[in-house]
């Protein structure tokens, strides 16, 4: 028998699909050697956008940064009381209960019981208020900043007068 080659429906010649460089003329250079070539002939020029390759973000950081330190000095963060944190100490003793022990009944860490404790917590109405009925005592509230003076008995002698009594 006769070695036939059949074809298999195979074609594993190299095709270009698409939009293909192979022996454009006007193909865009690739290597150094290309790009350096067509710069001499002068078909290749390079533009420079302004502010390109620099992190302005970078630069302009430190600037910020001093002008947030100098605010900073203004601001004060509220902390907890030392009266608050002694009566919570003070009335988790009387209970028998440990911080961990406070803070599950409460839902919450044991880290933010210790911080109330210590002081170093920012004050939470709703978290004094959870102690407050936990504890089942009366916990000192972070006093608000006093605001104007009002007048005493303004308000009520025009109140009355607009009834007509």
């Amino acid at each position: 028998m006769p070695n036939v080659s059949m074809p298999s429906g195979q074609d594993w010649d190299a095709v270009n699909v698409g939009r293909g460089t192979v022996g454009r003329p006007g193909a865009k250079p690739k290597t150094a050697s290309q790009i350096a070539a067509a710069r001499a002939a002068g078909t290749l020029t390079t533009e420079r956008k302004f502010g390109a390759g620099t992190n302005s973000s970078a630069h302009s950081a430190t600037i910020m940064s001093a002008r947030k330190l100098e605010e900073s000095d203004d601001l004060k963060i509220a902390k907890v009381d030392k009266s608050l944190s002694k009566a919570i100490m003070q009335a988790r003793t009387a209970k028998k209960m440990t911080q961990k022990e406070l803070a599950t009944a409460i839902n919450e860490k044991p880290q933010v019981v210790a911080e109330y404790e210590s002081g170093k917590a920012i004050p939470n109405p709703q978290i004094i208020s959870k102690l407050e009925r936990k504890l089942g005592a009366k916990l000192p509230r972070p006093g608000k900043k006093p605001s104007a003076p009002k007048a005493a008995g303004g308000a009520k002698t025009t109140r009355t007068a607009g009834r007509g009594r």
